[in-house]
């Protein structure tokens, strides 16, 4: 936690929180022009059921699920939706990054070991879940963290 350089907080804050601001910012006049619209963010089970060694990178997650129930609550009125996926360690960019550096078949179990469905979330379970979100069948949902993540938040 204290080994994290000042500059990786920044990044991790930026890509994870400011850019909810940045959208919000130029977006949602966009949105109320147009009579409505609607906002899902990418949390994870990280704000739910932090892991240790990861405390910035949960904290920013843990923002994300603050912020989607603060802007589903302001932006109600307006006819815009705000909601978010929490999802569990996928198949991305970042998998060995989370596993400490290394992606070998021992590291690997020990991640899915935690998840009832017995494996990582993978690209496709996000969109699946986010197009639902975004999609008229979810209108009269906001304010929601919907956990893609196998069960591991049980």
């Amino acid at each position: 936690m204290c080994e994290v350089p000042e500059d990786v907080f920044d990044r991790i804050f930026a890509v994870n929180v400011k850019s909810i601001y940045l959208s919000a910012r130029h977006a949602v006049p966009v949105m109320r022009s147009q009579g409505g619209g609607v906002f899902v963010n990418t949390a994870s089970t990280a704000a739910v059921s932090p892991r240790p060694g990861l405390t910035w990178y949960n904290g920013s997650k843990g923002a994300v699920v603050t912020l989607t129930k603060s802007m589903a609550v302001e932006l109600a009125p307006d006819n815009i939706r705000v909601n978010a996926v929490n999802p569990v360690i996928g198949e991305t960019g970042l998998t060995v990054e989370f596993m400490g550096g290394e992606d070998k078949p021992e590291i690997r179990e020990k991640f899915v070991s935690t998840i009832p469905l017995g494996r990582m979330s993978t690209p496709l379970d996000i969109a699946n879940a986010t197009l639902f979100l975004a999609s008229d069948e979810a209108a009269l949902i906001t304010g929601v963290c919907l956990e893609v993540d196998g069960g591991r938040c049980v």
